[in-house]
């Protein structure tokens, strides 16, 4: 039996871009996702490594270039707002931390959708409640009622994937809390970024960052160590009054960032967390991006992982449309040592990246300058080239 149709849970980056390949392979790929429309707003995502080749091969890259965001860099700031350390976009060969292609995570997810809309069927403002397989396919329950069959099931929901607690079991089984949370959201932009990425450590594990966009607008984010909170995904004002209680008193931009917080139409909060599966498959079901390995922000190259993994798996299952198990093998397979490479956490984890006491902000600062110079340069660009520890294969 050929499995031609393919059910992809979730319109983030990975689901469109599985559906962009899989329509290429002859696939009929339908897209289901619980927001009205694609989803707007994010954090700035890169594009680098095999992640941006990807978007070469599917002839979207000069469009993405047309709307990537003008960053000429990362910085810390003191309280005052001064600079303690710098790392300009151009260091490692646009490779850095901030990358030479930056875009806006909904520009991203706009322009996905707009190359494959005419040739996938979507379906948001709904979401998959069940799943039931049986020799010749999944017979697949929506929030809406409606009950059809498919062949394949794709689970590219995320962090809190639905798609993986039907098919494999309890979140908690997966998901791996890494000692901190994370918010982002949109606010005015305050006129003295100089197109840089500004980032503010105050004592107690507390991060404020704010980085230009497009627009005159820029993307505030607010991170902090803690063990896992237990508060409800779904209450908007109680997870901001968490933030509130936490950033108080933490100075720079943080008060008028706080102050539009409460205006922001795209402010998301949820922690910083891996996800860790020994088989990203079980029958007709797979998991994609970051429902399967997710590797949290700390590690970056979410975005890269989601679009080498829709290249990856629609170019498995055009190589073995009949033997569906056979297509997910080897697209674990191919994927194994470039997600794990991925998944590798930064030097210190969370608490490097959100030190606890006014000295270990000052070493981090300090070894922050040490990467932009030998020798230590050297070490670190070959961090950064773990985004191409894949070759892409011509399928």
């Amino acid at each position: 039996m050929v499995n031609r149709t393919v059910v992809i849970s979730g319109a983030g980056i990975g689901g469109p871009a599985l559906a962009f390949w899989l329509r290429r392979h002859g696939f009929a790929p339908t897209v289901v996702e619980a927001a009205p429309a694609p989803r707007p707003g994010g954090h700035a995502v890169d594009l680098r490594g095999a992640g941006r080749e990807v978007v070469e091969r599917m002839g979207l890259l000069d469009t993405v270039r047309a709307e990537r965001a003008d960053e000429r860099g990362f910085a810390y700031v003191d309280g005052r707002g001064r600079w303690t350390a710098r790392m300009p976009a151009g260091l490692f060969g646009g490779e850095g931390i901030v990358a030479e292609i930056e875009i806006m995570r909904g520009n991203l997810t706009r322009i996905l959708h707009d190359a494959t809309r005419d040739g996938t069927e979507y379906l948001f403002g709904d979401r998959i409640t069940g799943l039931a397989e049986d020799g010749d396919g999944v017979k697949v329950t929506f929030a809406s009622g409606t009950v059809r069959r498919f062949d394949i099931v794709v689970g590219a929901d995320g962090l809190h994937s639905g798609v993986r607690q039907l098919a494999f079991g309890p979140e908690q089984e997966f998901v791996r809390h890494l000692g901190g949370y994370m918010a982002y959201f949109t606010v005015p932009d305050p006129g003295n970024l100089d197109h840089w990425f500004l980032m503010h450590s105050a004592p107690g594990g507390l991060v404020a960052g704010i980085r230009p966009e497009n627009g005159g607008t820029a993307k505030a984010m607010l991170s902090f160590t803690s063990p896992p909170l237990d508060y409800d995904r779904r209450d908007v004002l109680a997870q901001q009054e968490i933030l509130r209680a936490k950033f108080t008193a933490a100075g720079w931009l943080v008060p008028q960032i706080l102050a539009a917080m409460p205006g922001a139409g795209d402010f998301y909060f949820d922690s910083l967390s891996q996800v860790r599966m020994e088989q990203w498959y079980r029958g007709r079901t797979v998991l994609l991006g970051d429902a399967g390995y997710c590797g949290s922000p700390l590690a970056g190259l979410g975005t890269a992982m989601a679009l080498v993994a829709a290249y990856v798996l629609a170019g498995e299952l055009s190589a073995a449309p009949d033997d569906h198990e056979a297509a997910f093998a080897r697209y674990q397979e191919e994927m194994r040592d470039y997600v794990k490479q991925c998944q590798t956490l930064p030097p210190g984890g969370v608490k490097g990246f959100a030190p606890n006491s006014a000295l270990m902000i000052r070493m981090r600062n300090l070894s922050m300058t040490m990467m932009t110079r030998w020798p230590m340069r050297a070490l670190i660009a070959r961090q950064f080239q773990k985004a191409d520890a894949i070759t892409l294969k011509d399928y």
